[in-house]
């Protein structure tokens, strides 16, 4: 459950990236801020019961991969070979960090 809160914020992360840079009047400007606020609300809830490194490193893995490609088909930002690859290796950094990563919970978490 709490890796889903992760994956979610990381969505919400993509939306605030592109809000940062395409918003132009205050319903976009809103839109941004509440996807900035659920982004962190989701990621501390996270980052409580998870280890905080790894949560960060997928949230940022993630939003960085998903804003990349939503640029690309979206936005018609050139597609580039080399962007690919290095996204994919982000990824794969990222999911490997989370495969070694134990997910016990962390001292404190039971009082969450």
């Amino acid at each position: 459950m709490q890796w889903l809160k992760v994956f979610i914020a990381a969505f919400f992360e993509v939306f605030w990236v592109i809000g940062l840079k395409h918003a132009d009047d205050p319903l976009s400007w809103a839109g941004t801020i509440i996807s900035i606020a659920v982004s962190f609300y989701l990621m501390i809830m996270a980052g409580r019961v998870l280890p905080v490194g790894t949560v960060y490193a997928v949230f940022v893995g993630m939003g960085t991969a998903g804003t990349v490609l939503s640029e690309i088909i979206f936005f018609g930002e050139p597609l580039k070979l080399s962007k690919i690859l290095l996204v994919l290796v982000l990824l794969l950094g990222v999911l490997g960090l989370k495969l070694v990563t134990n997910e016990d919970k962390s001292k404190g978490a039971e009082n969450s």
